[in-house]
């Protein structure tokens, strides 16, 4: 088995038309351990984002290779791409991306009733269980609260068991609070469950949790630090 889930070699981006467009992802090449927690920092515009969004095939590289899991996301079309996303790859956003029209239940079941799976309800409920919401099932986004409904999003993230995580800021609308819990829920959920994750964020003490931090800057990454060993006492 290769122990690289992610593996991006050489990778450029650019985005926008025209004069507008902007070069933003710049020679980035960079390799993550399966079951790894990275985190993504580095000032506002520096690549952080587009470049999580790069790994979860949500954005196209001009150049350079994207291999998540084995496959190589260039060699697939959009729908193949899709579907691999869909098993493959669970995102959590800052602003929950919850379908507004939809119950908790319904939200988490989505991706897998996209996927043809019969179980979608059943696997529903209880990955919104496993996050603390047995008991909200047939609430709507409105009806939850900030931190339920990011919980809601982590369990829809989850329910396909992806082999990779990636969370965009995942605290961002959170008071502090409720951003320490869900981050204890995410880093708990990740480790279970063996996967990757890769996350963007503004917060250190958040980033120092991870194995890694991979600071970007100008959309080169200036610094890939593990994080040290735990002192035994």
């Amino acid at each position: 088995m290769n122990d690289k889930t992610i593996a991006l070699h050489d990778v450029e981006l650019s985005l926008g038309r025209g004069a507008a467009r902007v070069h933003i992802l710049k020679g980035i090449s960079l390799e993550v351990e399966r079951g790894e927690a990275v985190g993504l920092v580095g000032p506002s515009g520096s690549g952080k984002s587009t470049l999580l969004m790069t790994i979860a095939g949500l954005e196209q590289p001009d150049s350079g290779q994207v291999v998540i899991d084995g496959t190589d996301l260039s060699r697939l079309d959009e729908d193949a791409l899709a579907r691999f996303r869909g098993r493959r790859i669970g995102i959590v956003f800052q602003s929950f991306h919850l379908v507004p029209t939809m119950t908790a239940l319904e939200n988490v079941a989505l991706p897998l009733e996209l996927a043809g799976r019969d179980d979608a309800f059943a696997k529903a409920e209880a990955e919104l269980a496993a996050v603390g919401l047995g008991e909200r099932l047939h609430h709507y986004p409105a009806q939850l609260s900030g931190g339920e409904q990011q919980r809601v999003a982590i369990a829809r993230a989850l329910v396909p068991n992806p082999a990779i995580l990636v969370a965009d800021e995942p605290t961002g609308n959170l008071d502090e609070g409720t951003g320490s819990s869900i981050i204890d829920l995410l880093f708990a959920l990740k480790a279970e469950r063996g996967a990757t994750l890769v996350l963007v964020t503004h917060d250190l003490s958040l980033a120092r949790r991870c194995d890694r931090t991979i600071r970007l800057r100008s959309g080169r990454i200036e610094a890939d630090a593990t994080a040290p060993a735990p002192v035994l006492v």
